[in-house]
């Protein structure tokens, strides 16, 4: 039986690969890593967290991202194995060790006997003998592979400015200043309500801050004119712009938190920063992707309250993000329309987010394994949250189906993306439900729904895939 090849060896191709290699289908991986570096990445090891190491909530009861969570566990996804595996308190987010997390993915993709992995760089289109492709180069797609899909499609790469958060060594931080706590106490995953480092300020020194932000230099990008911000990634700075209190209803929100230090007086603003290995040795700073220059990030997040002798483990950066036009390139099963032995994974698809990659390398993985199989695999339902992302990305955006300018744009996953479900009234002891109670007793319901669907969904792929006999 003939591989299937993937390219790119991040969080999608390495959970394309696994997915492939588990139905039984050998699997060819292609990672450039390390003859070919990235503005990004700073190891070669396979699925690197290169921004975050947060896969976000896992409250698979009344968040989008917790239900897709809970969907890769029941479909084994080594991506979710591993951040199960190498969490590190996030309150109530599935937060990472970054390295550990890499290498337990790395590890058992080179310990599965159908799995491959070649070093090298696709400068292009793959040879025209493999059949069956799945491209998974991630938003830093060599410009060679990129150039190359444009010419093939006609209609060139979009693209979108990305930012990486700063990292602080813990030791640094004074805790006479800053406190531990999770917003309004939640516990995680791994049990705890004092996962986040806590920087107090009052308004004049939130103000100063403002005034520092925009003031500071920041780093041109000459060559991305005319290219957009992803929303949900936006620089620090960037948000200051748009308005003096959006980062106080933003990354530095004081709600749900209460001074340790001192508990009458309420904090006019707050920075949070989130374990980042399991040592505990480093914290990220929260939302805080920048394109500051070095030297002026130093100065400005050292006027934070409680990082005034801030050491960096790293400093935040900039770099461009590439990705389809998907609605109109690509179909239902994630194949090139213009040449469908070429299947995409991952966020070159437009979808954004760590755990949104992995879960459309995911069903690309098993896409692929079907065909090489014979068998007819069914998308999941856009009821389940994989299903919902993937009818976003190949067909549920307004593009697809109305003329205009394009405006397709990268989707973390969220319940405007699930088909609509009655608003539940009454709670299960018939008491009238009012303003939020309403709203999550909705999205319970739609997460109970997506569990059952995926339930039904996984059991018609296991009995065709009996019937034929694979």
């Amino acid at each position: 039986m003939r591989p299937i090849h993937i390219i790119g060896g991040g969080l999608a191709g390495s959970e394309a690969a696994w997915q492939a290699a588990e139905r039984g289908v050998a699997v060819v991986l292609h990672e450039m890593r390390p003859h070919r570096a990235t503005a990004a990445h700073r190891t070669s090891h396979l699925a690197e967290l290169v921004c975050s190491n947060s896969f976000r909530s896992d409250d698979a009861s009344t968040n989008a991202v917790g239900i897709l969570h809970r969907e890769m566990r029941a479909l084994g996804s080594i991506v979710l194995k591993n951040a199960d595996a190498h969490q590190v308190p996030a309150g109530a987010a599935l937060a990472v060790d970054r390295d550990g997390f890499s290498h337990g993915v790395e590890a058992a993709i080179l310990g599965h006997p159908l799995i491959t992995i070649e070093r090298d760089e696709i400068a292009g289109l793959p040879p025209e003998d493999w059949d069956n492709v799945i491209v998974a180069t991630g938003p830093l797609t060599s410009d060679a592979l990129a150039e190359a899909i444009g010419r093939l499609t006609g209609e060139g790469a979009l693209a979108f400015f990305d930012a990486i958060a700063p990292i602080v060594h813990r030791h640094s931080i004074d805790m006479g200043v800053a406190w531990m706590q999770s917003r309004y106490d939640k516990e995680g995953p791994s049990g705890g309500a004092e996962a986040y480092v806590n920087c107090p300020m009052t308004r004049d020194q939130y103000e100063a801050f403002i005034d520092a932000l925009l003031a500071a230099e920041k780093t041109e990008f000459r060559e991305f004119e005319g290219t957009p911000y992803f929303d949900g990634c936006l620089p620090i700075e960037v948000m200051a712009e748009r308005g003096r209190e959006t980062l106080r209803h933003g990354p530095m929100k004081p709600f749900g938190l209460t001074n340790a230090h001192d508990p009458k007086v309420k904090p006019y603003a707050v920075v949070q920063l989130r374990q980042d290995n399991a040592l505990g040795t480093l914290f990220n700073i929260v939302g805080f992707q920048t394109k500051l220059k070095y030297g002026e990030q130093g100065r400005i997040f050292r006027l934070i309250p409680g990082l005034q002798q801030a050491e960096f483990a790293r400093l935040g950066g900039m770099h461009r993000n590439t990705y389809l036009n998907s609605p109109r390139l690509i179909d239902a099963r994630l194949r090139l329309k213009a040449s469908p032995r070429l299947r995409f994974a991952g966020q070159i698809t437009g979808c954004e987010g760590y755990i949104e990659s992995a879960a459309i390398g995911l069903i690309a993985g098993r896409f692929a394994a079907a065909d090489r199989l014979g068998l007819d695999l069914q998308a999941p339902p856009p009821t389940t949250a994989i299903g919902a992302l993937l009818n976003h990305i190949t067909g549920g955006h307004i593009e697809s189906i109305e003329p205009g300018p394009r405006s397709f744009q990268p989707m973390n996953v969220n319940f405007g993306l699930f088909p609509p479900i009655a608003e539940p009234r009454f709670d299960e002891a018939g008491k009238r439900l009012h303003g939020p109670e309403r709203g999550l007793a909705r999205k319970r319901a739609l997460s109970a729904r997506a569990d059952q669907d995926l339930a039904r969904w996984i059991e018609a792929a296991r009995e065709r895939a009996q019937f034929a006999g694979a």
